[in-house]
Formats: structure tokens, sequence, C-alpha cells
């Protein structure tokens, strides 16, 4: 009698690739993984997926990286430029730019996670409720959210930090607040075309409350779309933070922005260049970085383009 052959290792990815799933879990795993199978296939999208847990992990090491103080002062290594003792060189106080432009990358990515976790779920709830309601309550969201989207958003964030006071705070308010409008009509779309469907008329049939309708069933479905759009603004998430921060109305001083030391170096741009362009190419490299992790994210995640 045959032994049973043991089992491969490739055992679990036919498991959940089975075009046949025995279960509920089963069909949602597999579908994870081939999100995961065609987002680590495009190059691209690895790079910034590479580029972004680059981005977490010198956030978390920050200490163990960085080979100076972020703010202290050294007025004798004033202005000093690149070499093996300051990787990229000292700024006009004497401070090493690379320990400043690492340490940045906490306040990065502070930034872009609290923003994302404010503008994100809000502009969801928004859309969705617009799309399924329709009506008159999709007319009065709708024209709030396009009187945001008439103006230019830096521009608006600039008027709301203006009123509210410089600082970190307010900035990432001020970037919350007005980064919200594109996931509401993106949502939107999407919940338009879901409120006619089958199984929503059905979940009406069944009892199901308005509030339990759209929390439960069409907003996990306009979920995908919203996040797909959420990766690709990240970037400009970064950049009008640096903006900001680059205007004096972001992070204050001493606390190593990336904007905030670009504008520093703006009177060394010439003779110590090194100044600005280090902290101007990580907001490059950064911004580069999540631009191709959206793209990725949009071939995973999007059953059209897929």
């Amino acid at each position: 009698m045959m032994t049973p052959a043991p089992p491969s290792h490739r055992s679990h990815a036919y498991w959940l690739l089975d075009p046949d799933p025995k279960s509920e879990l089963q069909a949602r795993l597999g579908s994870l993984y081939r999100q995961w199978l065609i987002l680590r296939r495009n190059p691209l999208a690895a790079m910034g997926l590479t580029v972004l847990g680059l981005l977490v992990a010198l956030a978390i090491l920050a200490p163990l990286i960085a080979g100076y103080s972020p703010i202290e002062q050294d007025f004798t290594a004033r202005l000093a430029p690149p070499s093996v003792h300051h990787f990229f060189g000292t700024d006009e106080f004497g401070r090493d730019i690379f320990s400043r432009v690492i340490y940045g990358t906490r306040i990065t990515l502070v930034i872009v996670l609290v923003v994302v976790a404010i503008a994100g779920p809000l502009g969801l709830i928004v859309g969705c409720a617009a799309g399924y309601f329709g009506g008159l309550i999709d007319t009065v969201m709708m024209r709030i959210t396009d009187i945001f989207l008439a103006f230019p958003r830096l521009v608006l964030a600039l008027a709301l930090v203006t009123a509210l006071g410089p600082g970190i705070i307010n900035a990432v308010l001020a970037i919350a607040l007005t980064g919200w409008p594109p996931y509401a009509r993106v949502a939107r779309s999407e919940a338009l075309v879901i409120r006619n469907t089958d199984y929503i008329k059905a979940a009406r049939l069944s009892g199901c409350s308005h509030a339990r309708i759209v929390l439960g069933h069409i907003l996990p479905i306009c979920l995908t779309s919203t996040i797909v759009r959420v990766a690709l603004d990240m970037s400009g998430i970064i950049l009008i933070a640096a903006g900001l921060g680059f205007l004096g109305l972001g992070a204050q001083p001493p606390s190593p922005e990336w904007g905030a030391m670009v504008a520093s170096g703006r009177q060394f741009a010439f003779q110590q260049w090194w100044v600005s362009a280090m902290p101007g190419l990580a907001i490059f490299v950064v911004s580069l970085g999540f631009n191709l992790l959206g793209d990725g994210l949009r071939d995973a995640l999007d059953p059209r383009r897929r």
C-alpha cells in the first residue's frame, strides 16, 4: 500500500488560489493573496514598498542610525561640507543634517498617518452616505465638497493654518480638513452603483437600518477604491506638509522637519548647497516611493485594471 506523498511546500498557495473556495475566510484570504502577487510582480510597486519599509525602519531605528542629536548645536562645525564625520554636512547652527533628516522621518510618518486617519474615514463616510441616500442629502454634501475642491488644496491649508496658528498640530488638522473631498467623490461614485444592487434591496427588506446598510454593506465595498486614492495622495500630503513647513507654518524650530530644513538653507543655496539639497532629496525620494506604491496598489486592487 502506497503512503501518501508529503504535502508540497506550495500547498498553502494552492489552497489560497483554489477557484472554488470552501469558506468565506478562504475566499477573502485568496483575494488578498492574489492582490499581493500582483503587487509583488510590479517592480515599480515593489520599489515603492521598499522605500516605505525603509522610511518606517529609519523612523524606528533613528537613535541607532543617527550619530548626532538632531537639535544639539555645534558652532565649531558650522556649515561643514559632507564628509565621513557628517555624511550630509552641517547646517548654519552646526547640527548634523544626516541626523536631522533621519529624525525627520518620524515627523513625516506621523503627519501622513494622522492625516490619512482623519481624512480617509471622513471622506469615505460622507461619500457613502451621499451616494446611498441621494436627493437633498447628496446635493448638500456634494456642494460642500465642491466648495472645498474649488480652492487649491495648499492655498486652503495655508488659510486654515493662518487662522489656527502655526504648529505641527494645526498643520496636520489643516491638511486633513482639506484632504477629504477627493475621497468623498470616489466613495460616492461607488455608492451610487451599489445602492441599486439586489443584495442592498434584500437588506432593506430584511429590516436593516440605513446606518447598518451604509456601514456594514456599502462602506466595505467602497473601501478598496478609497485605499487606492489615499495611497496615490500620500505624496501630495508630504509635499503640502513640507510646503507649510517651508513657509514657517508647520513644525517649528528646532524640530527636524524637512520643509523647514529646506527653508533654512535658502540663503546658502549656492555656496553650501547641502543644507537645503539633502532634505529636499529626502522629500523627493519619499514622495516618489509613495507614488510608485500607489500605482501598484491601483493595479492590485482595481478589478477593472486586472
